[in-house]
Order: structure tokens, then sequence, then C-alpha cells
């Protein structure tokens, strides 16, 4: 039997798993590997810090020993100053619980009293149950203190910034006053410059008025005359490759991508689920369960189907998601570049460019996460796991002939049957 190899980033994925789960058994199903395997690599990292072996050679072993303590140290500080808000938190909530339901005015007092000790403003107001929008509201509402240094200037209490000289020059050198530009101003608004913004009033004074002026000046006199056009509406900028129809003559040609939330009862919180699937022949190619789904974890799903398809050209193969903020990240983007995998994103409010995956999406959550009422994250991953493989190769698919996507996978390998075009 061929010895399989294994990437770093499954091992920790892997690790990963078994640490949220609680059950290694479960997860070595999962991924079709024996739970001696994972036992051997969860040795290696309580012995060396790693799954990864250590170089042979004394300095490069020795080098490696102290980055992995370094990076431990790090992990360390991380996870005491997560202990250290925590208890912040707690300490917060029991005085504002101590007060029996306080006005606002009480909170803002409270987080007035932490915030000023040095504490972290939006820790402290989200512990004290306030809006930062309130609470910087309120605190403007108040009467400010009264300076300690009472003999100040008022030139000294003058906003920042240089001071406004009330003129500007011509480019031969002669003073111009600033109501003489605002006069310019409304002239050039009275006549063809109706429609212009403070931008190209400002080329309008350089040009037709010869005044060496910048658009900050003429944006501030526009504002005082209250002549300033309304901002227009930013539209939302539609990703540079844009999804288009595709036709699909065979399989690993076009594979859809989306996330799927699901609820456990028993704790009160969501897991994730992110899934591909080949458009042709609807198997579910690679997918993540977790109770975060990161761009990373988006990335790892992606590398783990190309190589449990054996794909060794991934130049035809093309890749479309929604704007998901898993699907944007930069990180998500340079993997699709390295794999040569073609990432194609669909526009706004067009979930129909990517039905084929919404439609897997529905029946995971009709025939698997509707059904059951999930107590623990260990009971959702295993039934979300042994529906994966039901889906895959026991659940007959109309579109498919009425046979399993995995059993259709084969006919098409094997060229048991007439491959025929699709457009998605």
């Amino acid at each position: 039997m061929k010895r399989r190899d294994y990437t770093q980033e499954f091992k920790e994925q892997v690790l990963r798993e078994c640490q949220e789960v609680g059950n290694v058994a479960v997860v070595a199903r999962r991924h079709n590997i024996s739970a001696n395997t994972i036992h051997t690599w969860r040795r290696k990292v309580r012995e060396t810090g790693s799954t990864k072996p250590l170089p042979a050679a004394d300095v490069k072993r020795l080098r490696e020993l102290e980055t992995r303590l370094a990076r431990f140290s790090t992990e360390n500080d991380r996870l005491k100053r997560i202990v250290a808000e925590k208890e912040l938190q707690i300490t917060i909530m029991e005085e504002v619980r101590d007060s029996k339901n306080p006005p606002i005015a009480d909170k803002v007092m409270i987080a007035n009293r932490w915030i000023e000790q040095g504490y972290n403003a939006c820790l402290v107001l989200h512990s004290v149950g306030l809006a930062s929008s309130t609470y910087y509201a309120h605190k403007a509402r108040q009467p400010k203190k009264m300076s300690q240094s009472a003999g100040k200037s008022e030139e000294s209490k003058r906003r920042a910034g240089r001071p406004i000289l009330g003129y500007s020059y011509t480019y031969t050198g002669r003073k111009i006053s600033d109501e003489q530009i605002k006069e310019f101003i409304m002239e050039e608004i009275a006549g063809d410059g109706y429609p212009y913004g403070y931008k190209k009033l400002t080329t309008s004074m350089q040009e037709d008025y010869n005044l060496n002026i910048n658009h900050k000046k003429v944006y501030r006199l526009c504002k005082e005359l209250g002549v300033l056009l309304p901002q227009r509406e930013i539209k939302p900028k539609y990703p540079r490759k844009l999804a288009r129809k595709t036709k699909v003559t065979n399989s690993n040609q076009l594979w859809q991508m989306d996330l799927k939330y699901g609820y456990i009862a028993g704790t009160d919180r969501f897991f994730y689920v992110i899934s591909i699937i080949d458009v042709y022949d609807r198997c579910i190619v690679g997918y993540h369960i977790g109770l975060n789904a990161l761009a990373l974890d988006a990335l790892r799903t992606l590398k783990q189907a190309v190589i449990l398809r054996r794909i060794t050209d991934t130049t035809k193969l093309i890749l479309r998601t929604d704007n998901g903020p898993q699907f944007i990240a930069h990180v998500f983007q340079k993997g699709c570049i390295e794999l040569s995998v073609e990432h194609t994103r669909i526009p706004n409010n067009t979930p129909n460019m990517n039905a084929h995956i919404e439609s897997f999406h529905s029946i995971l959550e009709s025939d698997c996460l509707s059904r059951h009422k999930f107590q623990s994250y260990a009971e959702a991953y295993k039934e979300v796991t042994e529906f994966m493989e039901y889906y895959n190769h026991r659940r007959r698919h109309g579109s498919l002939k009425n046979k399993a996507p995995f059993k259709f996978y084969l006919s098409v390998l094997n060229q048991e049957i007439q491959l025929e075009m699709m457009v998605a």
C-alpha cells in the first residue's frame, strides 16, 4: 500500500478539529485516516511543539527550537492578555449588575472611571453595555471642565492648523482677499460653472481668474457660502473577474464554493460549513466544518480538494464564489493565484449564478441541519460528516440519471456514459 504524505497545514487542521470536537475517531473517519496517525501527530506536538520534524544538523535544530519557543511565548502572552480582559469584563459586569439596571448616566460614569485608569475603551464599553456613539454623545453633552491653565491666550485655544490668512495671490503676485474670491466663485456659478463642484471651481479660479489657489481653500470658501454640491453616492465596485455563464463538458472544470451556518442549541452558538461542489457531477469535492470560517480555512479546503481529485493541470479549473469576506481576502486571492485556479466572483444580488452550491446547501439544511437539534459541536460535526458521506456516495440525484454523485463521477472517468454539455 502506498504511503500517504500529508502537508503541514493539513496536520494542523486535523489537530485543531480534534481539539474542537474532542473525538479523534470521528475526525479520523471524516478525513479517512487512521486514528493512530492522529495520536502520533498529537504526541509530536506535545514533545517538540510541532508535527514538523526537527532538522538533523545541530545548529539548525537549535534555531528551530528557539523559533518554536518564541512562538509559544507569544501565544502564552496572548492567552494571558485574553484572561486579563475576561477578568476585567467580569469585574465591570458585576459592578453594573450591583447597580440594579442603572441609567445611561451611571453607565457612562462607570465607563469613565475604568477608561481613565488606562483600560481599553472598546472593551470597557462592551462590558458596560454602552454603544460607543451613545457614550461619546453623552460625554459631549456634559459641561466641559475648566482648564487648569486659565491664563492661556485666545490664540492658543483656536483650532489646530495653520491660521487663515484671509487672502490669496495671483500668479503675478497681486493680493486678492477672500471676500473678492467668494464673489468670483458666485460669478462662476451664476455663469458656466453652475454644475461644477469645488474641484472644477478650483480649476476655473486658477485659469480664468489667474489665482494661485488650491482645492482645499476653494472647498472652505464654498462651504462658507453654502454652495457645495451634495456628494454623489459611491457605487460598489465589482471585482475584476466577474462570473459569467460557462460551458461545462466534464468534471473538474467548474467548481462553486459557499458558506453555510449551522446552529448548536445546546451551547447556543453557530458552527460553519464551507463546501465546494463540482457543477458537472455534483460531488462535494471538499468541505470544512469548524467553529470559525476564515479565509485560510477556505483556502485549505480548496487545496485539499485539488489533491483529492488528483488534478495536475489546475489552469483549466474555474472556482466561482460570492463576495463573502473569506473569498475577497488577500490570502485567499493569493492562494488561488499560486494554485493557478481562476477565481471568479458573482456580481452583487445574483445568487442564481451560484445556483448549484446554493441548492446543495438547501438540501443540507432540509435533510440534515433542520432534522437535528444539536446539543454539542461534536454531535454536529459527526452528523454533518455522515451526511456528506451519504450525499456523495448513496443519495440519488435526479439530474445525474438517478445516480449518486460519486458513482456518476466514476462513470465519467471510465467513459461509461456519453458526456453532455451544460451551461452554468
